[in-house]
């Protein structure tokens, strides 16, 4: 059964660090695109990163400086890098993945359950 797993979330203090981990079973993302999105309560989901199967990133403007995407295919792992941490950053993170050989614009096949980031002194 493919799926999508995500790890790393926990409550971390304004300015902390956290990495979120994302790995893949029953599927190989080495062709796929991949990304992180995050949805706070009662805002729409946001892109936060995303990282091409060449390794090209992009970054949202709020987390750029701040938030590395990184892909491992030798590992089938994809993980986000998450510093200086903001309260505004509090939200569930979501790792997905597009279709091989496709954007993520294109809509995603797999996506995983979640993880939950709480920044908050």
């Amino acid at each position: 059964q493919a799926r999508l797993v995500e790890s790393g979330g926990g409550l971390v203090q304004p300015g902390g660090s956290l990495k979120l981990s994302c790995a893949a079973s029953g599927i190989s993302l080495r062709n796929n695109e991949m990304g992180w999105y995050r949805q706070a309560p009662g805002q729409q989901r946001e892109l936060v990163a995303s990282i091409t199967s060449g390794g090209s990133t992009t970054h949202a403007d709020s987390v750029k400086g701040r938030f590395t995407i990184s892909r491992d295919n030798a590992k089938n792992t994809v993980t986000l890098q998450m510093n200086s941490l903001k309260p505004e950053d509090t939200a569930v993170y979501y790792c997905a993945s597009s279709w091989p050989y496709r954007a993520l614009n294109s809509g995603y096949r797999y996506w995983g359950q979640g993880t939950q980031v709480t920044v908050s002194s």
